[in-house]
């Protein structure tokens, strides 16, 4: 079979949106195929892709200002953190805006990506709901599936067995699931602080956090700003310790000693994790509505021993630990990178050693990823159209190698952080790699 002139794109979330409105914009032809049966991924309430971990009162964590797409930003009439609905509303103005929103095929599966060895990718596709297998070639793959959607659950698992009811953070949607439970939550990322906090409200059970190492509790606001505008590309270029001197200062002026809320602080320095954002936790443990734990030590029946000895009688036990990144549509012993999220990628985009398959907002950035997504897109764009050419396979090697130590070094060999990036500094890093390898 012939090498085929299209590019095949999988998933119309955020990612995949501003990939399509790129490839549109520069005559690249392509096909997108969802597996849902309308766009906006993870942020679609309920979607009936089955992947979305959205629950019903989730708001973005970073401002609205700060998340847009360049040229095209949210409304003004939008609130500085809005909910998912209107982000999902965002999306699809933003479709129709740029006319990608007739070129977007759903309610179909990939099933099966793999090289052929006549340089073409074959891609095979299922219409959802038992429709036949269909296979094309594509000179191209971007895999945008997104990863937050397939759950990490502690490995190995934690010893005993519990009687009440268990529940990873990707199934939660409404506060009816914990009113009148005695809830223990696993992590304190953002979904495990949204949940405590929606839990807590219902004041009906007692509502526990069990944490490891703790986090540092980011404020949404400061005074009438929004926290995450204080990110600057001045501040980014500060040497880190610097960085952490001045983000230690603005949130003692935010909201003082987080320990005096009884809110565990983490052994590690500032911008050695990715930060936890809640306008609400402090108060809501000050208040007694919240408490902390360590790691769990055993599950015993309908109580909860933890490392310090302590025990909470609970049931209902959230693990709001995480996910995976995970490719189904990969054969296992071509690319298998579930156990630790372990994606070596050049720039994390392009994979080294397979030529047209590329990778689109597999970042956990310290700041909005759809920008990021949006410039990886330009860069995978002017790749495909030749105006801009990769190193050497061994330039790319070694630049994985010392990207995937900086991170270690940084921030520890935890799976939570191998995606982990700076945003400015990795925007100016693509904008940077799109200047220094165009064609001449």
């Amino acid at each position: 079979m012939p090498t085929a002139d299209r590019i095949c794109l999988i998933g119309a979330g955020s990612s995949g949106l501003t990939a399509a409105k790129t490839l549109h914009e520069a005559g690249l032809p392509f096909d997108c195929f969802e597996k849902g049966s309308a766009l906006g991924g993870n942020w679609r309430y309920n979607n009936d892709n089955g992947l979305s971990s959205a629950y019903r009162s989730l708001h973005i964590n970073t401002n609205r200002r700060a998340m847009s797409y360049s040229d095209f930003p949210m409304p003004a009439r939008y609130p500085m953190f809005p909910h998912h609905s209107h982000i999902i509303a965002y999306f699809e103005d933003y479709a129709r805006h740029f006319g990608i929103d007739k070129l977007l095929t759903y309610n179909t599966e990939v099933t099966h990506v793999r090289p052929h060895p006549d340089g073409a990718w074959r891609v095979t596709t299922r219409t959802r709901g038992g429709g036949d297998l269909q296979e094309r070639a594509y000179r191209a793959v971007i895999v945008a599936n997104g990863h937050h959607w397939c759950p990490r659950y502690p490995d190995p698992p934690f010893p005993g067995s519990f009687s009440g009811e268990t529940l990873h953070a990707h199934d939660y949607r409404t506060p009816d699931q914990v009113a009148g439970h005695h809830v223990v939550i696993v992590g304190i990322g953002n979904s495990a602080v949204d949940i405590a906090c929606e839990a807590a409200r219902q004041y009906s059970g007692r509502v526990t956090i069990s944490t490891r190492s703790g986090a540092y509790i980011l404020p949404n606001w400061i005074w009438d700003v929004p926290f995450d505008s204080l990110a600057s590309p001045l501040m980014s270029k500060l040497p880190l310790a610097v960085q952490r001197v001045v983000l230690r200062a603005v949130l003692w002026l935010a909201h003082g000693n987080q320990a005096r809320f009884g809110v565990p602080r983490p052994q590690r320095p500032l911008l050695s994790e990715h930060p936890t954002l809640s306008q609400d936790l402090l108060y809501l443990a000050g208040r007694g509505l919240l408490h902390f734990r360590p790691n769990i030590r055993e599950l015993q029946g309908d109580h909860i021993l933890f490392e310090d000895g302590s025990t909470e009688a609970a049931d209902l036990l959230i693990y709001a630990t995480g996910y995976r990144v995970s490719f189904p549509f990969f054969d296992p012993d071509f690319l298998q990178v579930e156990q630790q999220n372990n994606l070596e990628l050049y720039r994390h985009v392009v994979h080294p050693d397979h030529a047209g398959l590329y990778f689109l907002a597999f970042l956990q950035p310290l700041g909005p990823i759809m920008p990021l997504a949006e410039v990886q897109s330009n860069w995978i764009a002017r790749l495909l159209s030749g105006q801009c050419q990769l190193p050497s396979r061994s330039e790319m090697l070694r630049s994985i190698a010392a990207d995937k130590a900086a991170v270690a070094k940084r921030y520890g060999s935890s799976p939570r952080h191998t995606l982990e990036v700076d945003f400015y500094p990795y925007k100016d890093l693509i904008e940077r790699e799109m200047r220094r390898q165009a064609s001449k």
